[in-house]
């Protein structure tokens, strides 16, 4: 990919995460425990809602970010039963790559294997504040799979921000999230 596109394209993702990170205003809370609260608000990007993670976890951002880096086998895929392998397909600056997220079937192989092609920007703030921003990227290099499913993320991230009790904050676009809604489709 063409790395002066690569950086306009991730920079415009990585400020519409700021945007989602600084608009507290619509969120309504869907689940909340074990620390964690996941919240939603309608999308702007499509016809369904923005999802928002929120907990905290303790430790120093730069210890933390090791578990929520994408890197190839990194530590996320050990830990996300979300994730069953990340790979770096391009590394274009390093900050900056094209990777390729592999998830598992979901709800009883009602929801097959995926895989997601993404470009990736790994941000870090004055404030400490580490950030991923990712959205999906045609990749002519890595065309669909047999077994998976071509997923198409809009723009997403993950924000692990230095306050107290080390906040880490990971905000998700999904067309599907049957595990967040309740008996007619709407969020919990």
């Amino acid at each position: 990919m063409d790395p002066a596109r690569a950086a306009e394209v991730s920079g415009k993702v990585a400020e519409k995460m700021l945007l989602y990170r600084r608009d507290e205003s619509g969120w309504k809370t869907c689940r909340s425990g074990k620390g964690v609260t996941i919240s939603w608000r309608p999308s702007t990007e499509f016809p369904g809602n923005l999802y928002k993670g929120e907990g905290i976890i303790y430790g120093i951002p730069e210890e933390v970010w090791k578990f929520l880096a994408p890197a190839d086998n990194g530590l996320r895929a050990k830990w996300d039963e979300n994730v069953k392998e990340f790979q770096v397909l391009e590394l274009i600056k390093d900050d900056l790559f094209i990777t390729r997220t592999i998830t598992p079937s979901a709800a009883m192989k009602l929801i097959s294997p995926r895989d997601f092609v993404d470009l990736v920007l790994v941000k870090k703030y004055d404030d400490g504040t580490i950030t991923s921003n990712a959205a999906y990227v045609d990749y002519s290099p890595c065309p669909p799979q047999s077994g998976y499913v071509r997923g198409f993320n809009h723009p997403c991230g993950c924000f692990c921000e230095p306050v107290p009790g080390q906040k880490a904050v990971d905000f998700s676009q999904r067309a599907l999230c049957p595990w967040l809604s309740d008996s007619d489709g709407q969020p919990a």
